[in-house]
């Protein structure tokens, strides 16, 4: 899908990091997603997949160059308004689950919404919601300790997108799962971008890039032109 609004726009975006000499982990990069974008991020280990995700979250802020969010400038904008506009428009999923041991799923779905802009009420009425969205509604009290691996990482997803995010982020979202929960949590994904979610996602693995609508290849912390997916 490329006809929607621009979403997020990344111009002339560079990050260099210092570590006795400059390593240039982002040179130049030029990217568009559009609402409703499936994309998938691929490239050789070390190439800057994971720095480029971080800039798009608004994890890492880039040297140079210019990244619009709905035509928003945020290089150069104030911590308190990267932190809203990353809490009320981005969703992260990671290969780590990251859910705390001792917390319910819930409890762990509305720790995502902590900062946010929704009360105790909402919080608990989002969080329910979203496990339902993924399948986990009958495992809403369960410690994470005893969800499977596929379990886990569909709480990470509940959580991510319970605030109602814009855009999904995930970096590696199955490289921690066999091959059946790997199919499941695409499967998701597919369904969670027909209804409308911008996606995402970094992964070295053909099997999830060939998933997406389209993608980009990192190189040496350079982007390709964005190809069209098969299938």
């Amino acid at each position: 899908m490329r006809d929607g609004e621009t979403v997020i726009e990344l111009a002339g975006i560079g990050r260099t990091y210092h570590d006795g000499v400059p390593i240039h982990a982002l040179r130049d990069v030029e990217l568009r997603v559009r609402a409703g974008d499936y994309v998938a991020i691929t490239g050789p280990s070390g190439a800057g997949k994971s720095t480029l995700l971080n800039v798009l979250g608004l994890l890492d802020t880039p040297d140079m160059g210019s990244y619009l969010v709905h035509g928003t400038e945020t290089v150069g904008a104030s911590e308190r308004l990267r932190v809203t506009m990353r809490s009320e428009l981005f969703g992260f999923v990671f290969q780590a689950f990251h859910l705390l041991a001792g917390r319910s799923a819930r409890e762990n779905v509305e720790l995502g919404m902590l900062y946010g802009r929704h009360n105790a009420k909402e919080r608990r009425h989002l969080a329910a919601e979203a496990l339902r969205r993924v399948g986990l509604a009958e495992r809403s009290h369960a410690d994470p300790r005893t969800l499977s691996g596929g379990e886990r990482q569909r709480v990470a997803i509940a959580r991510a997108i319970a605030g109602r995010p814009k855009v999904l982020f995930c970096d590696e979202p199955t490289g921690n799962l066999d091959s059946a929960n790997t199919e499941n949590i695409l499967a998701l994904l597919d369904e969670l971008h027909a209804d409308g979610l911008t996606l995402v996602v970094v992964t070295h693995a053909e099997l999830v890039a060939e998933r997406a609508d389209w993608r980009v290849t990192v190189v040496d912390g350079r982007v390709s032109e964005a190809t069209t997916c098969a299938g």
